[in-house]
């Protein structure tokens, strides 16, 4: 039979273990609802980009998909004011 230390050992150990466990699903959550909201702002200045120039040159599809959030951002307001796909992609955060 084991000891009140053993026991209480064990017991601390699989707190430790269900906190670890929430603290990774928190951080997955975390990185899952970031890269949605990144795929949402890419996706959503890909079809205003495609409404407004027309298809979208690889040059500018390839600058799309490396910008970070924060770019994003800029171009999808942004785009409301530019001319063109020049213009609007040389904007930098």
């Amino acid at each position: 039979m084991a000891n009140l230390s053993d026991r209480l050992r064990a017991e601390g150990m699989e707190k430790g273990m269900e906190k670890g466990m929430l603290k990774g699903m928190e951080k997955g959550l975390e990185q899952g609802l970031e890269k949605g909201l990144h795929e949402g702002m890419e996706g959503m200045l890909r079809k205003q980009v495609q409404l407004k120039f027309g298809p979208i040159p690889l040059w500018a599809d390839e600058r799309i998909s490396t910008a970070t959030n924060e770019q994003l951002e800029i171009w999808v307001t942004a785009i409301l004011s530019e001319d063109t796909l020049e213009a609007l992609l040389a904007l930098r955060s």
